[in-house]
């Protein structure tokens, strides 16, 4: 009887005629690349249903106000009298450009509306000795009064929004880095400053003059002055 010996190589190269380290390695990569995928799929799908009625709160966003509380700094006594206040608003449309770039690779456009208030008071407490005369009889009285003054403009935040902002590729970068996407300091002061010249010729510190000369006359009035006399001096503010 003639007898054949078989002989089998175990020691094959891994990798090669799809030995079994070639299939463990594919084995191994196909449940990642199916985590990959699905969650590719529900990102996706996430961006498109918060778009649609009812799904908007399935991937929103959550905010936590982690503020700290506020610090007073200081108090300060006040002795005007705020006798008008004036509502405004202005439309700025601020463009930045830089030479020898176009607009798409540097230079930024905001158009902006802001809304705020200005305010004009009497400083009673600039009233000296001097600036209030009394009969003996003490039913006529005259005060001199310094003139109004305007207030500062304060933009009223949940009026004000920004309508449109172009920036180019250098700028948008540039906020990326600097961790200030889009700051609208820049619109807001330029905001303020026009409703502040505007504010200067509305007439309201004359509003508020003829406004403290009523208040002035209706509380000595109601003390038993028959007559009584206001009047403004120095120059306006």
């Amino acid at each position: 009887m003639t007898s054949t010996d078989v002989t089998t190589d175990s020691t094959r190269e891994p990798g090669r005629g799809g030995g079994p380290h070639r299939r463990g390695w594919t084995r191994g990569c196909l449940p990642f690349a199916g985590v990959c995928a699905a969650a590719l799929v529900l990102l996706l799908l996430g961006s498109r249903l918060s778009l649609l009625p009812g799904f908007g709160d399935l991937f929103g966003e959550e905010t936590d106000d982690r503020s700290g509380p506020a610090v007073l700094k200081s108090i300060q006594d006040m002795s005007a009298y705020e006798a008008a206040s004036g509502n405004f608003q202005v439309v700025v449309d601020l463009e930045k450009d830089a030479k020898f770039l176009p607009d798409a690779v540097r230079g930024t456009r905001t158009l902006y509306v802001g809304a705020g208030t200005v305010g004009a008071s009497v400083d009673l407490g600039k009233v000296g000795a001097d600036g209030v005369t009394v009969n003996e009889d003490r039913t006529t009285a005259e005060l001199v009064l310094p003139h109004a003054v305007l207030g500062k403009p304060a933009l009223d935040p949940d009026r004000s929004y920004a309508v449109s902002k172009q920036r180019g590729l250098l700028d948008r970068l540039g906020d990326f880095f600097s961790g200030n996407p889009g700051s609208e300091q820049a619109v807001n002061k330029l905001a303020a400053q026009h409703i502040g010249e505007a504010a200067a010729e509305s007439g309201l510190t004359e509003r508020a003059e003829k406004n403290t000369a009523s208040m002035l006359q209706g509380l000595l009035g109601s003390l038993g002055f028959e007559k009584v006399t206001v009047r403004y001096s120095g120059s306006r503010g």
